[in-house]
């Protein structure tokens, strides 16, 4: 019983689940046969092995530059900079979004200690002149780390070559995530973007 309390505790760590919502996964998993349990195991632990971090946007991927990086039918010329890997994954699940990707990596939180360091400011800058990027989409979650990260963002961009920066229209609702936001909600936020520079 002690390994499947530690697999209860392990399982609560993970967004959105919660005491009731891990035992459940804990007893299914117990009822599984070696075989499952054994390729579950495998998939878990194999993760990371094979996957990589675009050099050109910051997309976790399989190869290196990653498929959107590399696809010839996407827009080249706008770049939408997205806080996480899991917001580019709402966009291209939604298939509401054809241009490229800035990916990054997290939201500035002073509280948590993420700022945006002179590296990440270097990589987006280098990002937007080798597109020669006509616009920059800024889609960042509507809430006050995000908030924080666009006004950043602004300052960084104020003197780029590009012709118009957007953010994302409030179709979001505010203190909300972009990963769980609806293929309308996102297409009406995409859709209604306002030039912000």
């Amino acid at each position: 019983m002690e390994q499947l309390n530690d697999l209860i505790s392990a399982l609560k760590k993970f967004p959105g689940i919660g005491t009731k919502s891990a035992r459940r996964i804990a007893f299914y998993l117990l009822k599984q046969d070696n075989e499952y349990l054994s390729e579950f195991g495998g998939l878990i632990s194999g993760l990371k092995k094979d996957l990589y971090t675009c050099e050109l946007c910051g997309n976790i991927s399989s190869r290196n530059p990653c498929s959107i990086c590399t696809d010839p039918l996407r827009e080249k010329n706008i770049l939408c900079i997205v806080e996480d890997v899991e917001a580019l994954a709402a966009f291209e699940q939604a298939g509401i979004y054809n241009g490229l990707y800035h990916v990054l990596g997290y939201k500035i939180s002073p509280a948590d200690g993420h700022d945006i360091g002179d590296e990440d400011i270097e990589f987006l800058r280098k990002h937007i002149a080798s597109l020669k990027a006509d616009e920059v989409i800024i889609a960042t979650s509507p809430k006050f780390e995000g908030d924080m990260t666009y006004y950043t963002l602004l300052d960084v961009l104020k003197d780029s070559d590009v012709k118009k920066i957007t953010r994302l229209a409030f179709g979001l609702p505010v203190g909300g995530a972009i990963e769980f936001a609806d293929r309308m909600t996102l297409h009406t936020a995409l859709e209604a973007r306002r030039q912000v520079l």
